[in-house]
Formats: structure tokens, sequence, C-alpha cells
């Protein structure tokens, strides 16, 4: 009976339509800009773009209703995301085909599916939960945040994604307008009345839309075609590329730390901490939804630890509004040219208003972090995975070419390099012997 009435609710509408474009500005640019990699026709993207709604959308549906039942963003995954484009460039720069990368890819995001549903059905979830410390999840959520927030800042200042990106320049009267409207949404998260702030983010994306189609004329960011259509193995049949497995096999057990980030970072929101049934369903429909995401050539799945600042932003942690945001989203799917009209929304204005939602991620590991007491001896266990990982997202791929091919696309991603010397250095060593008991002994001779 409640349901129903929440059903009735405008305001849970209302809230679902934010959720909607939270998840539709998350989600639009990755099957364009993956599509753009592996240098696909326009009739292939649409099709990805399309399935890619139709998935999410339902993902978001059962881990609400039936996984981990928290209003968390199940989505192709961001750290997924960075690897595939990094794939895509040192396969460019090796001269390797882009279907045996794709195909390569493909069996190992099929792998990675099949080990996450191991993890989730044999209750795993819980023990892996331990390696993720305070620590490793303080690291973690600090280096995602610095991949994300420098892949939407580019974004705002017009600079296209994909292979393009590496001769592009600044396009300084989009900068301008997206940076205006990531002002406005900060002001208004800042400022406003509780009930304004809350759609805040829906705000800025409306105002920005007017405006930029106003100012520059509308964009299509891809073109509807008659062979538009969904297909198996869009990437590449499959291939056995060790490398390349093995990086994706790499990448599919570190992306767990979603689950882990994502669902720790809202137990203080719902007030419990997560139990091993959430861990063992959320995991089993992750890794479902990854296995179908390695056949469609879609990136594979996870939870989403940018929900955490979308939840701070606008309060709205109730599940109904994020089930009927999912479900308009499946219906964006589903119904073409529906789709079709929200994808002409322009990608600076989505990445300026995702800019501002992912600042919280900050918050986020910063709450880790001061569950670690740091002293002088102690601090490198966070400090060399954090420069580190830092140091090498801003390094040329060029410089990696030296490496062996089957390790080259791990060590080139400050992402992964970073959460693997967190989990090494959280877990071999035991820093409050090294650490908190070694200064305190010190100080009191």
């Amino acid at each position: 009976m409640n349901d129903v009435k929440g059903l009735l609710k405008s305001s849970n509408w209302l809230s679902g339509l934010q959720w909607l474009f939270f998840i539709f500005t998350n989600i639009v640019v990755i099957p364009i800009t993956v599509g753009a990699a592996f240098e696909l026709p326009q009739g292939k993207i649409a099709g990805l773009l399309q399935l890619s709604f139709i998935m999410t959308g339902i993902a978001c549906m059962i881990q609400g209703l039936f996984g981990h039942k928290r209003a968390i963003m199940e989505g192709n995954s961001g750290l997924w995301w960075g690897v595939i484009l990094t794939l895509c460039s040192t396969a460019v720069a090796q001269g390797m085909p882009l279907t045996i990368l794709g195909g390569s890819l493909t069996v190992g995001v099929i792998i990675s599916g099949v080990l996450t549903i191991i993890i989730g059905v044999t209750g795993l979830g819980p023990h892996l939960a331990k390696l993720f410390n305070p620590g490793v999840m303080g690291v973690f959520m600090f280096l995602f945040g610095v991949k994300l927030i420098g892949i939407f800042l580019k974004g705002m200042l017009g600079i296209p994604f994909g292979n393009d990106a590496q001769s592009a320049t600044i396009d300084l009267s989009i900068s301008l307008l997206s940076i205006i409207i990531a002002i406005m949404v900060i002001i208004i998260s800042i400022k406003a009345p509780p009930g304004v702030r809350r759609y805040g983010l829906l705000i800025g994306i409306i105002i920005g839309w007017i405006a930029f189609n106003i100012t520059f004329g509308q964009q299509e960011t891809v073109e509807q075609t008659a062979s538009s259509g969904i297909e198996l193995f869009p990437l590449g049949k499959p291939a056995f590329d060790i490398g390349v497995i093995i990086t994706a096999v790499i990448a599919g057990l570190l992306n767990t730390a979603n689950t882990f980030g994502a669902l720790k970072g809202t137990d203080s929101m719902y007030g419990e901490e997560t139990t091993k049934g959430q861990y063992r369903r959320s995991f089993t429909i992750t890794g479902i939804f990854t296995g179908i995401a390695g056949v469609f050539g879609l990136v594979p799945y996870a939870p989403y630890v940018s929900s955490i600042g979308f939840l701070s932003q606008t309060g709205i942690i109730k599940r109904l509004p994020f089930i009927l945001g999912g479900f308009m989203f499946f219906i964006m799917g589903v119904i073409p040219p529906i789709g079709h009209f929200f994808s002409l929304l322009p990608l600076s204005i989505g990445s300026a208003v995702l800019f501002v939602s992912y600042l919280q991620l900050l918050n986020s590991s910063w709450y880790f972090f001061k569950q670690v007491e740091f002293n002088t001896l102690n601090v490198y266990r966070s400090a060399i995975p954090l420069f580190v990982g830092i140091i090498i997202m801003t390094l040329p791929l060029s410089y990696f070419a030296t490496l062996p091919d089957f390790i080259r696309p791990v060590i080139s991603s400050g992402l992964l390099v970073g959460i693997i010397l967190a989990l090494v250095l959280e877990n071999v060593f035991d820093w409050d012997q090294y650490g908190v008991k070694k200064e305190k002994a010190e100080s009191q001779a």
C-alpha cells in the first residue's frame, strides 16, 4: 500500500527524474568513447548506446529491488572504462589490431564476470572486504576521484573523448559556459534551501542544456541510422592475447573495490553496516551483468561510488526514486527516439554537472582516512600509492613502451597501480607495530 502511495507522489517522480539524469550523464559518454576508440561505425555505436541504456536501467532496478537494496547506481564501471581506453591507446601504438584487442577483452571480461559471480555465490565478499580496509579504501576513493574528475574536466574544456583527444585543444567558449554551470550548481548545493538543493544537478543540466543550444546550436552526439542494432561481440570475436586477458582479469578483481566503496561509503547514511547477504547478492548481480557486457561489447558493471556524492548532494536516499529513475532509463533504451533525444545532451554540460557531483569523493576518501591513525612513521602506507598513482596518471603512454606487453596495460594505469600498492602495503605490513606503537614508545623514552 505504501509503495502504491509512493508511486502517486510527484516528489518521488521528480527525484526519480534527477536520478535519471545522473544515470544518463554517467553512462552516455562511455559507449560513445569506447565505440570511437575501437573505430566502430555510427550504427554500431548507436546500438551500444541503446543497449547500455537498457542494461543499466535493468541493473539499477534489480540491485535496488533484490540486490543490496540501496539507492546506489549500477552501471558501466569507471575503473574498467579507464583500463579499456588505455588498452586502446597502447594497442594503436603497438600496431595490435583492434579486433584482436576487443576479442581478448571479451574473453577477459567474461572470465571476470564468472569470478565475480563466484565471489557472490560463495559468500567470499565479506572476506575480501577485510583486505579493503580504511587505508585501501581511502586511497581508492581519492585516486578514483582524481581519475574521473580529470575525465570530466577535459569534457568541460571541450576536449573530445577517445583517440582524438591527443591532438585536441581547449575550446574557450564551451569551457566558459561549462565553468559557469559548474559554479552555479556548487552555489545551489551550498546556498539554496534544502528543497531546492536536492535538485541542483537537475537544474544545472536543464539550464546548461538550454544555454548550450542557444549559444552553439544543437549538436548530435551519435547519429541514429538504419543500421543501428544490437549484435554479439561488436568489438571483435573472442581472441586470446594473454597480456590483455591478464590485465582484464586483474581489472575485474580490483573492480570489486567499487562494491566495497559504494556499500561501505553508504553505511553511515543508512545507519547500518552492509550485511553478508547484501554483499552476496550485489556481487552476484554485478557478475551476471559483467558477463553479459562481455558478450555484447559493453563496459563491465559495478556499483557507482559516485552515488555517495549524489546522495550527499541531494539527500535522496530512498529506494523508490532510484528505482523509478532506473525504470525511466530503461524506457529510454527500449524506445530509441527517446534515447536519441537525451543523447543530444552536450557532453560538456553533462561533464560540468558530474564534475561537481564527483567532488564529493574527496569527502568519502577523507571519511576512510580519518579511521587511520597517521604519524611520521606509517604515513608511507598511503603516501606511496597516492603519489605513485597520481604521477603515473600524468605520464604519456609512450614512456611505458619498453615494458613487457603482458604487464604494460596494468603498469600504465595509475589507478590500478595505486590500488595494488595500497592492498600490498596495508595487508603485508603491520603499521600499528612499526608506526603508532613505536612512536609512542619513543615519546615515552
